[in-house]
């Protein structure tokens, strides 16, 4: 029985971005919705079709196909659909079919239009682009949220002062919260009320530090800015702010955070490089990076902003190493460069990084110079890479390697081997040596064969059909049955890998991309960018997967962001449930554009649009 207009508006109330809306607006829409049926295997649009409106699940299940008739999405109750081809002059990019008996309730173009122009929350759920706003890093733009120590040293107010100068003098912290059994805030204690109202009146050290603190201290919430906290401090001349959440203790800021804060970028911490004069030096510089990450992000900046930020202290780090070496061993016998690959030849190193690199040798140099003198420079510098972070590769992609410490002539047959015989290993070695980047050394040594073997890989069908191939390795974490696939078992149980899933199936097209268009650049986003604006990727789909890109990258980064604020490390593995039903629709929606173009480029054409 077909839902009455009373049950359309209980439902809409439920449904997100409908809850947004007033009573009024929902009345009035709730009238606009028409009502449809399907049965199992019925058509309700077709690629290339007009729509009748956006679709939204009453009742039932749903299966997506994209143009080559490839399910890319299986959607059950409550999920929209149609809104990609309704935003793109009203025609279906997809095909979609009912599973099972299924009611839908279907928005004409025209009162979805009318709900994007006149309501922001309606617009912004329907942006899948989500660009981030380019802003700048400073106190204006950071929460106190990321400028806070978290769990901050706390005492109860019957604590002798003495005991509270004992702990203080051993955490090395100027304060002292003072709260009760269930984390509020009763007041503050620091280095001055010591000084000022013990020492200075004579007062015993079993004196209780209620009878010394502050009581009830001016606090602020996470949401506040920097410049709320800078002004509160210069306003009432204190140097400590308690950050509160409700009626709970959650962090403090001192001035020496905020001046922590104003010092913390990367363009000092390449110069903090530049000047270090061993791997533990460097080591105690890249241990700030998770932090630089948080900022970073809490400041608003593009995800290829802060990762290429993130990736030039690495790069920093990784001259500096070969510097170091050349001072420890003496100038190199024959000219060398040093190149990355992976992440930081990409240049998209993120607060997860290994270490993938190799060593490419002037064709004068003797084996006693490639298992001499380089072999030392290549441990001296991947061991100190790893000192600062870089972990080793677990692959063994490193110039330690006997096998990636070569003259260029070897490297050339390299390349020239993998091209005429794509075997598995080929493919994936390929892959990995198609993001080189030269880091450190006489960057010719690289350049005339980077021009060749790509022109000479470009050219060979069948390599780059085999390349395609194992693109299509990685696939976006989606599941017919439910939507987003979480992985199943093992210690990320119920977690999507935002890196393996994620971007990687992103970054595995957009290689393919630069191979077919012969494109020297080496980052994705640039890589896209390219493939776009000489016709190898359609506007139409070229602008999707970018978008879904930007989505994505941002998810991972942000889901890193969040475990720093928590005092944890970094990782890629995040659960779904942790996001909203706005964040999980756009996440799926641009999963969905990803595997849309694995499936047009398996089928030999790589457009979209």
């Amino acid at each position: 029985m077909s839902p009455s207009v009373d049950q359309i508006l209980r439902f809409l109330k439920t449904l997100h971005p409908y809850d947004a809306l007033s009573h009024e607006v929902l009345e009035a829409l709730a009238n606009r919705f028409e009502v449809r049926k399907a049965g199992p295997d019925d058509h309700i649009y077709k690629f290339g079709e007009t729509l009748p409106g956006l679709f939204v699940i009453y009742e039932g299940a749903v299966k997506v196909r994209d143009e080559n008739n490839v399910v890319v999405s299986h959607l059950v109750l409550r999920n929209t659909f149609g809104e990609r081809g309704l935003l793109k002059e009203g025609t279906a990019v997809t095909s979609a079919q009912a599973d099972e008996h299924t009611l839908l309730l279907v928005l004409p173009p025209a009162d979805f239009r009318k709900l994007l122009d006149e309501h922001k929350v309606f617009a912004r759920f329907f942006d899948r682009a989500r660009k981030s706003s380019t802003r700048g890093r400073d106190l204006a733009t950071s929460l106190a949220e990321t400028l806070m120590a978290r769990n901050p040293i706390t005492c109860q107010a019957d604590t002798s002062v003495q005991e509270a100068a004992r702990v203080m003098r051993d955490r090395h912290i100027s304060s002292l919260c003072v709260t009760d059994h269930a984390e509020r805030l009763l007041g503050i204690v620091t280095n001055r009320d010591l000084a000022g109202k013990i020492l200075a009146e004579g007062r015993q050290g079993d004196t209780a530090v209620s009878e010394v603190m502050t009581s009830n201290p001016v606090t602020l919430p996470p949401s506040a800015i920097g410049t709320d906290v800078l002004h509160l401090m210069m306003e009432r001349w204190i140097g400590h702010v308690p950050i509160v959440e409700g009626d709970k203790l959650v962090g403090m800021v001192t001035q020496t955070d905020l001046t922590r804060f104003q010092a913390i970028s990367s363009a000092d911490m390449v110069g903090q490089v530049t000047r270090a004069a061993t791997a533990d030096d460097m080591a105690g510089v890249t241990a700030h990076i998770p932090q630089l990450l948080l900022q970073l992000v809490a400041a608003g900046s593009p995800h290829e902003v802060v990762t290429r930020l993130i990736t030039d202290i690495a790069d920093t780090v990784t001259r500096r190493l070969l510097a170091l070496a050349e001072i420890k061993l003496g100038p190199p016998p024959v000219p060398y460069l040093w190149l990355a690959c992976g992440s930081q030849g990409r240049q998209e190193q993120t607060g997860v990084s290994d270490q993938d690199n190799c060593l490419f040798l002037d064709d004068a140099a003797s084996e006693n110079d490639r298992v001499g003198y380089f072999a030392d420079l290549a441990t001296f510098v991947c061991d100190g890479l790893n000192s600062c972070g870089y972990i080793y590769c677990p692959g063994d992609m490193m110039a330690t390697n006997p096998r990636w410490c070569q003259p260029v002539n070897v490297w050339k047959s390299y390349f020239e081997g993998w091209i005429q015989t794509p075997d598995p290993e080929a493919q994936m070695l390929s892959s990995v040596m198609f993001d080189l980047r030269p880091i450190g050394g006489r960057k010719e040594l690289f350049e005339n064969l980077q021009e060749d073997t790509l022109q000479s890989a470009a050219s060979n069908s069948i390599f780059v059909a085999h390349m395609v191939s194992n693109s299509l390795k990685h696939h976006p974490p989606l599941n017919l049955l439910r939507g987003l696939a979480t992985i199943r078992s093992g210690e990320h149980k119920n977690t999507l890998d935002t890196k393996l899933n994620g971007v990687v199936p992103i970054v595995d097209l957009a290689r393919i991309y630069a191979l077919q268009g012969q494109i020297s650049a080496v980052n994705t986003k640039a890589r896209l960018l390219e493939a776009r604006a000489n016709g190898r990727l359609s506007q139409s789909g070229g602008s999707d997967l970018l978008d879904a890109y930007d989505l994505i990258a941002e998810t991972r980064l942000l889901h890193q962001a969040g475990l720093i604020k928590q005092g944890q490390k970094p990782d890629n593995f995040l659960q779904p449930s942790t996001l909203s039903d706005f964040e999980r629709s756009h996440l799926r929606d641009a999963f969905v554009v990803v595997k849309t173009m694995q499936s047009s480029i398996g089928h030999g054409r790589g457009m979209l649009g």
